[in-house]
């Protein structure tokens, strides 16, 4: 059957049997426009695949769209070929658990360029704002989760090689190489506002105004502000830098496994979800960072 013919028997199925708004089937309607000007091949029934809902996912992920949107139009089009297989027109069925498992799974990055944009919006008058530069950076340089940034200790940085040592999930250590620019950022919060602490002696590098530890909490809230002042319009969180490190390592040519090892992760197949979001293959892996100035 034409494609075009399916969509004609569903909308009427929606209006008919289920009882939709006409609002309602016309958002629906958009959903396949840009399925189908992801897919421009398939015209046919015969042509559909039971990967279609998470492919068409990964692209929308990869042109930036919400995940509230990425999620509205996974569970249209799955409505759609749920019709498709009660009505014996094609004959395999869509496992929801495979469609929230992708939901889950997509990362969210933002580009080179919105990143320097969040970046540059840091005022570096505030000793605050040169401590945060500080982490945001060696966040984005390094791909540490949260917590390892909040828990790093300063003598795990070794400035003079530019390496730091990482205590992960399971206590498992790995050492990771951090770009110049970010160890410039670091060094001025050392040996600036961190002086002036009064947990100064803490082996803890990042500290509140109170010399503690700060809290995951408070990072999230500043980098929620900073995204807000630099007109960032993906809803990011402090974690969306280490997605960045990870699509923009991939972007600039790094092995896969040299990213799985850099962030940590003990399977690869958490690391390839990138590669869904990463496709370009520029130059060698470190380029973005040691030339950001």
């Amino acid at each position: 059957m034409e494609i075009n013919d399916a969509l004609e028997n569903y909308f009427q199925y929606l209006r008919v049997e289920k009882n939709l708004s006409i609002s309602t089937i016309e958002s629906y309607k958009y959903d396949f426009v840009e399925f189908f000007k992801s897919f421009p091949d398939k015209t046919d029934t015969f042509d559909l695949l039971p990967s279609d809902i998470n492919d068409f996912a990964k692209i929308q992920a990869k042109n930036k769209k919400s995940t509230s949107t990425i999620h509205r139009r996974m569970s249209s089009l799955k409505s759609f070929y749920d019709f498709l297989y009660n009505e014996n027109i094609i004959d395999f069925e869509i496992d929801p658990n495979d469609v929230v498992r992708s939901i889950k799974r997509l990362p969210i990055a933002i580009s080179v360029e919105e990143v320097d944009e969040l970046l540059n919006i840091i005022d570096m008058n505030k000793p605050e704002g040169i401590r945060d530069r500080a982490m945001l950076e060696l966040m984005y340089s390094s791909g540490m989760r949260v917590s390892e940034l909040l828990s790093l200790e300063i003598n795990k940085i070794n400035f003079s090689k530019g390496i730091i040592k990482i205590i992960g999930k399971g206590n498992k250590e790995r050492y990771v190489p951090v770009g110049d620019f970010a160890i410039e950022y670091i060094d001025k919060y050392v040996n600036g506002p961190r002086k002036q602490n009064i947990g100064k002696r803490s082996k803890y590098l990042f500290l509140n105004r109170y010399g503690k530890p700060l809290s995951r909490q408070y990072f999230f809230l500043q980098v929620k502000k900073y995204a807000s002042e630099a007109n960032i319009e993906q809803s990011i969180s402090p974690h969306t830098l280490r997605h960045c490190f990870a699509t923009h390592m991939l972007e600039n040519g790094a092995e896969l496994r040299a990213v799985q090892e850099l962030l940590g992760h003990s399977n690869i197949s958490t690391t390839e979800i990138y590669t869904n979001i990463s496709t370009k293959r520029i130059l060698s892996a470190y380029d973005l960072y040691s030339k950001r100035k």
